[in-house]
């Protein structure tokens, strides 16, 4: 059985392979460094999509060190780096919430194609795996195809799926599923929403309703709400959370396809501006590539020990 952070390795390997090709060849040699040195490293993390901000930090950190004589090497560069990413990430993890008393409801929002669909029966496999008993509510009802993927995750993992006909109103098909989920004393249930741009304010409004109607059953539900991020669009998936999260009760992220990218560092960039915990992160196309996130991995496997 290969080990988390193997998964960790192989998911983040584009991303880490570009970076250490890039700084290696920068400070090769014995010339001592000057401007333009630290220029070419700020621009292969940008290149990452690390960010403005978090790539001036890191750079301003780097050169503090050399001028210190504490980096001989590319490898020292690496340790500096993976360090303090390690730290920035750090600040913002905390737990996901756990209703103790009946179904914890989560909510997965984000734009079309993010993923948020298969995040959802992954979640539901690991959680499954662990134990625990999960519901699926499909309230993308205007997609027949999203219903029957998240059906088809339902039957992979053995897990009930709520539903309706095409076109249903989706806040019903929700209220529906946590009434269902209280009274089968479920521990998780994952509401599936439609994808939706934060310009459309039917859809948002529409979420809105979805939340209200939720409450009406549990008072406290749901208790989290995800946003899911497609990690191929770089940076673009900043805009979208920036935006989304000014609309909606986000209170996490989910970074999805960070295998298919060399750009991971753009979850780097995401959480340092938005202060929002990254919970978990897809890392391939298997149940077991959804992990949840981990700042030591993340920064071990970018910045290779």
């Amino acid at each position: 059985m290969k080990s988390i952070f193997s998964v960790f390795q192989k998911g983040l390997q584009k991303t880490a392979t570009t970076l250490s090709r890039a700084i290696s060849g920068i400070v090769s040699g014995e010339t001592a460094w000057d401007k333009s040195t630290y220029e070419k490293i700020e621009r292969s993390l940008l290149e990452a999509d690390f960010g403005a901000a978090v790539s001036s930090r890191l750079v301003a950190d780097i050169k503090e060190r050399y001028d210190l004589g504490q980096i001989k090497t590319s490898e020292d560069i690496f340790q500096i780096t993976r360090n303090d990413i390690r730290t920035f990430l750090s600040k913002n993890m905390k737990e996901p919430k756990r209703n103790k008393d009946g179904p914890t409801v989560i909510l997965l929002v984000g734009v079309n194609g993010s993923g948020k669909t298969t995040t959802a029966g992954k979640l539901a496999s690991l959680w499954k795996n662990d134990g625990a008993k999960v519901m699926l509510a499909a309230c993308d009802t205007y997609r027949a195809a999203a219903v029957e993927q998240l059906k088809h995750w339902g039957e992979r993992t053995e897990c009930h799926v709520v539903s309706s006909v095409s076109g249903a109103d989706p806040a019903s098909v929700a209220f529906d599923a946590v009434q269902s989920a209280v009274a089968k004393k479920y521990d998780y249930l994952l509401i599936d929403t439609a994808g939706r741009q934060h310009t459309k304010k039917g859809l948002m409004d529409e979420l809105a309703k979805m939340t209200r109607v939720i409450a009406k059953v549990m008072p406290d539900a749901p208790h989290e709400t995800w946003l899911t991020l497609d990690a191929c669009t770089g940076m673009n998936a900043l805009s979208q959370a920036r935006e989304f999260t000014q609309i909606a009760s986000v209170t996490g992220l989910i970074l999805t396809k960070l295998d298919g990218t060399g750009k991971a560092g753009m979850l780097t960039a995401i959480q340092q501006e938005l202060k929002l915990p990254v919970f978990f992160i897809g890392l391939g196309e298997q149940p077991g590539d959804l992990q949840p996130f981990d700042p030591e991995m993340y920064s071990d496997a970018l910045f290779k020990v």
